[in-house]
């Protein structure tokens, strides 16, 4: 694979995208999209970041076609909302990538629905967001779903007695598990659009280890991760060239359905996009239909019954 760029993200005029997160991987990630000609919606929880995105991506982008719309991952009846003002307003949606994130809070916190905040978040919330939009995602031509996982799903593992921290909390453990949960998200998606004929293609990245806001916003101030970040910065790459597998993932006509992408340097923890390895507990299609199952049960949402 040759060292993609976003110089070679094609002509995106025409399509339209959602991308959840207002900073950091997500903000590049809707910058770049916007450059080349997409239409995009900057999804997030807060309303100033959001409006600042947009202010940024339209001083780079002048002209841009870009919006900000509030969705909180860790309130469902958000995504609910958002969910019904797009397909009231809309006639379908070409990309959705999920991506933002909640990071190893110190202390186990829950979500508006009373789910473990990591979990509820990265991984509920982006659960019931694909199938909100899943009306719109079908109805385009080409559309796909590209959902973040990250290097630490590599370590992680699902823990179906311990999905909301129910018996202990763990940041980083938890953290994992949300995001191995992420991938088995993807590849399953994949799976049930093969099966039932939706026209999606899912996708998952990660941005290896990238100068995001994601560590200094979560850990605390003391944490390993955050001291690492802060006192040897030149172990992270810029947060542009984290946001390349998304961006490829979303874009390239070389991306293949159901597949994983991340950096192709040093352990993919930096560089351009390539195949990312994928790690036995992400490969369990048993365990992947258990979650789904267990997903639906938990958000009330049926992908069957939103197609």
């Amino acid at each position: 694979m040759t060292k993609w760029t976003t110089n070679d993200i094609p002509d995106l005029t025409g399509r339209s995208a959602v991308v959840t997160g207002t900073g950091g991987i997500g903000f590049e990630t809707a910058s770049a999209l916007a450059a080349a000609g997409a239409e995009v919606i900057v999804a997030g929880r807060n309303p100033a970041s959001g409006e600042k995105a947009v202010e940024r991506i339209h001083a780079r982008t002048p002209g841009a076609d870009v919006a900000f719309e509030r969705v909180d991952l860790a309130d469902l009846s958000t995504v609910a909302a958002f969910g019904d003002r797009l397909r009231r307003s809309r006639d379908s949606l070409h990309v959705l990538i999920n991506n933002a994130a909640v990071m190893a809070p110190p202390d186990k916190r829950l979500t508006s629905d009373g789910f473990e905040l990591q979990f509820g978040t990265n991984f509920l919330g982006h659960f019931a967001l694909t199938a909100q939009l899943l009306p719109l995602l079908r109805k385009a031509e080409g559309a796909r779903v590209v959902s973040l996982g990250s290097l630490a799903a590599n370590g992680g593992a699902i823990d179906f007695q311990n999905l909301n921290a129910e018996r202990a909390y763990q940041p980083m453990a938890i953290y994992s598990q949300s995001k191995l949960a992420c991938i088995l998200f993807a590849f399953e998606l994949q799976r049930r659009s093969d099966w039932a004929g939706w026209g999606i293609d899912s996708i998952a990245a990660h941005p290896g280890i990238s100068r995001s806001d994601l560590i200094p916003n979560s850990a605390g101030r003391w944490e390993f991760s955050r001291l690492l970040r802060t006192g040897l910065p030149f172990l992270f790459q810029p947060v542009a060239q984290g946001a390349l597998p998304s961006l490829y993932a979303a874009t390239s006509p070389d991306a293949r359905p159901g597949a994983y992408y991340g950096p192709d340097r040093l352990a993919e923890t930096r560089g351009h996009p390539a195949p990312a390895k994928v790690v036995d507990q992400a490969k369990d299609a048993a365990v992947a239909g258990r979650l789904w199952n267990e997903a639906e049960r938990l958000t009330g949402l049926s992908f069957d019954q939103a197609a």
